[in-house]
C-alpha cells in the first residue's frame, strides 16, 4: 500500500477534533482498519467515509462504541436485504415481461 493512500491518524483526529483513543477503540472493535508504518498509525483512504460517519455518531449523537457496533451491524443487514430485494425484483421482471 502506498503512503499517498494513507492519512495519519493524528492528522485525522486534529481535523475532526476526535480522540486517537476513540479511533483505536474502533479499530479494536473491528469497525475500521488501521495500518501501522514505522510505528505511526494511518487510516487507509477507503476507510475515511466510514470513519467520518462513525465519528459523527459518537461525537454529534453521543453514541458509545457498543451502540455504534450495533448500528453498523443493523445497517449491514439492511444493505444485504436491499441487495436481495433488487435481485428478486430483477428475477421477477423477467416473468412480468412475458
Amino acid at each position: 500500500m502506498q503512503t499517498a493512500q494513507l492519512i495519519a491518524t493524528e492528522i485525522f483526529c486534529t481535523h475532526y477534533q476526535a480522540e486517537v483513543s476513540f479511533i483505536r477503540t474502533l479499530h479494536q472493535s473491528g469497525l475500521i482498519e488501521l495500518v501501522v508504518v514505522d510505528e505511526t498509525e494511518f487510516i487507509p483512504e477507503d476507510e475515511l467515509r466510514k470513519l467520518e460517519k462513525l465519528v459523527r455518531l459518537h461525537y454529534d449523537l453521543h453514541i458509545n462504541v457498543e451502540g455504534i457496533e450495533t448500528i453498523n451491524h443493523l445497517l449491514s443487514k439492511i444493505e444485504i436485504m436491499q441487495q436481495e430485494m433488487l435481485g428478486l425484483r430483477n428475477r421477477l421482471s423477467i416473468y412480468e415481461e412475458e
